[in-house]
């Protein structure tokens, strides 16, 4: 394929492998970024949040010319039953910032912006092309890849992996595990095109203002997952996912999900009279602390949803995939600065430095909350959501009956549904997991 050697090669040109690739390239390295798909973000058309702050530390003049929709300045989340929410909410105008901190982006046209800045920093990026396997000489070592191009083998110093969730290369390659179905989120998307002042009334917003919103409960019929709704300058995100064991296990469909999401009382006036365009559905690793493989070895780091870096508990990826490039390649740049080889031993100072990151810091103080959802989805997103819509409609109802005896009705409610054990018991589990 390339007869000539690189400092490192990057397979995937997701948020991990583009800040790989960048930062690498910046810093004078001979760099080979390959990517399946006919461009970078082909395979990305749902819509997402980017965390400035972490790019930022890559291109620190990002906002001149990528390509962000909106500037979150809503968050809300919703706990859901069939036909109400319970909704908390924050907005502020001080997220009406010089440097807005979140936005709203379209990935398909982000990663587009994002790779060519990678071609702009010096980097070989050569889509269409998959990584079959990995090269490993007789003692193991990673030193190059194999694709399915003619000649298809290209040798480097070290291989980054940001191939995804899924993470063929490392699984074939026995450096890593097969993520388990119950490690595993399978979300789909929608995007539904609006014109932006129709956005804007609906949601209470001016200029490039955006909202978030976050919903659980019997949207997703008792498994583990969450919807969201994102607003685009033109368009809404609207979405939904759930571990792939719980659709395994209830014979559940991912399309019944979206369209029953779609159509509950709250959610159908925002995205009414809209046209949808585009539709997908993607992994996404929740497994969370303990389900993080082996970061490193001789000859290669592993990045992003690859490396399972995920919090799932906040909701937040992209922040997390760029952090671990970013970090990886500056471990590389020191390696390779020292003139070391890139042995398992010199390639640790990556996993130091992820380690003492905001990255490994988050995920392992939540390292028991996936476990609590997951085995406690029941309750958490079917028995207290429709418990808490009762509860509220009984406050809110004026029809004469006592305030006292509706308090017992409630009370008795929780009980006949939750033994006071089991209420105790999940709340117990709860605020072990998050402290």
């Amino acid at each position: 394929m390339i007869d000539e050697r690189f400092d490192a090669i990057v397979v995937g040109a997701g948020m991990a492998g583009n800040a790989a690739a960048y930062t690498l390239a910046e810093r004078g390295l001979k760099v080979l970024q390959l990517e399946r798909g006919e461009y970078a973000g082909a395979k990305n058309v749902q819509g997402a949040i980017l965390y400035a702050d972490m790019l930022e530390k890559i291109i620190p003049n990002f906002r001149e010319d990528a390509p962000l929709e909106r500037h979150l300045v809503e968050q809300r989340f919703w706990m859901m039953d069939d036909r109400s929410h319970t909704g908390m909410q924050y907005r502020s105008d001080d997220f009406n910032e010089e440097k807005p901190n979140r936005y709203t982006i379209i990935r398909t046209q982000f990663d587009k912006w994002f790779s060519q800045k990678v071609r702009d920093a010096g980097a070989l990026v050569i889509c269409e092309t998959t990584v079959t396997g990995l090269v490993q000489n007789g003692e193991g070592r990673v030193i190059g890849v194999k694709t399915d191009r003619a000649d298809g083998e290209v040798h480097a110093d070290v291989v980054v992996l940001a191939e995804g969730v899924s993470g063929l290369l490392g699984s074939r390659a026995g450096l890593r595990d097969r993520p388990e179905a119950d490690k595993v989120a399978l979300a789909v998307k929608e995007m539904h095109f609006l014109p932006s002042e129709t956005i804007e009334a609906r949601f209470n917003l001016k200029g490039d203002e955006g909202v978030v919103i976050e919903a659980a409960g019997t949207i997703s019929q008792g498994m583990t997952g969450m919807g969201f709704i994102y607003t685009n300058k033109e368009c809404i995100s609207l979405g939904i996912g759930c571990l792939v064991s719980d659709f395994q296990s209830t014979g559940e469909t991912p399309y019944d999900l979206i369209e029953r999401f779609k159509k509950h009382p709250s959610v159908a006036p925002l995205i009414e009279g809209s046209e949808v365009k585009e539709y997908s559905a993607h992994l996404i690793p929740e497994g969370g602390y303990k389900a993080i493989p082996q970061l490193y070895g001789d000859g290669w780091v592993m990045v992003g949803d690859a490396a399972q870096l995920n919090n799932a508990i906040h909701r937040e990826g992209s922040n997390l995939a760029m952090t671990s490039g970013r970090l990886a390649a500056e471990a590389i740049f020191q390696v390779k600065s020292r003139r070391d080889p890139m042995t398992a031993e010199n390639l640790s100072l990556y996993k130091k430095m992820i380690d003492d990151s905001f990255v490994m810091k988050d995920l392992k103080k939540y390292k028991d909350m996936p476990a609590l959802l997951h085995t406690q989805s029941k309750n958490f997103f079917l028995t207290y959501p429709q418990l808490v819509s009762k509860a509220m409609q009984d406050f809110l109802r004026v029809d004469g009956t006592p305030k006292a005896q509706k308090e017992k009705a409630t009370l008795k409610s929780f009980v006949s549904a939750r033994s006071w054990w089991g209420l105790a018991g999940d709340a117990v589990r709860l605020a072990r997991a998050w402290r």
